[in-house]
């Protein structure tokens, strides 16, 4: 073969694995970022709680996807509630306590201390996992994807072991 065959042959083989890099890169941060954005929603009510309502919530109904019960107060400048909602998950159990952080405007509430943080971050475990496989597969970084599904692996075990 001439030499420019093998070099345009060259060249072409590098694009396309600049390519893929550059894809499977973008797909990887993608995914982190939805991780981030899902865990996001519930975590900075429980992790950022100065100037919230922060107390606690007796379930005592459980139906439609929901748990209603009377919050007590425990933050100062926080005031009683006959009703708040909380959402009905693997984290709660009717006839139970729980300490909770009052959504801001709302009757909602979302479980606070330890459980609360890692259990709001469980989406992130999930994309960390997800990840590692695009990591694996489509980077070919193997010490990365392990790393990646070491962290989910590790995030979702403490939260199952926490609730």
């Amino acid at each position: 073969m001439p030499a420019t065959a093998t070099s345009s042959r060259q060249a072409s083989l590098v694009a396309l694995r600049f390519g893929r890099l550059a894809a499977m890169g973008t797909v990887a941060a993608l995914i982190l970022i939805a991780g981030v954005w899902g865990s996001w929603g519930t975590a900075q009510h429980v992790m950022l709680t100065k100037g919230r309502e922060r107390g606690t919530v007796l379930v005592d109904r459980c139906d439609g996807g929901t748990c209603t019960g009377p919050y007590t107060p425990a933050s100062t400048g926080s005031t009683a509630r006959k009703s708040v909602v909380i959402e009905d998950t693997v984290a709660v159990r009717g006839g139970q306590t729980y300490a909770v952080v009052v959504k801001p405007g709302s009757d909602e509430v979302v479980r606070s201390g330890p459980a609360g943080i890692l259990y709001s971050w469980v989406p992130m475990g999930g994309a960390l996992l997800l990840a590692s496989v695009v990591v694996a597969g489509g980077l070919r970084r193997t010490r990365v994807a392990w790393a990646l599904a070491g962290s989910g692996i590790a995030l979702l075990t403490a939260a199952f072991v926490t609730i």
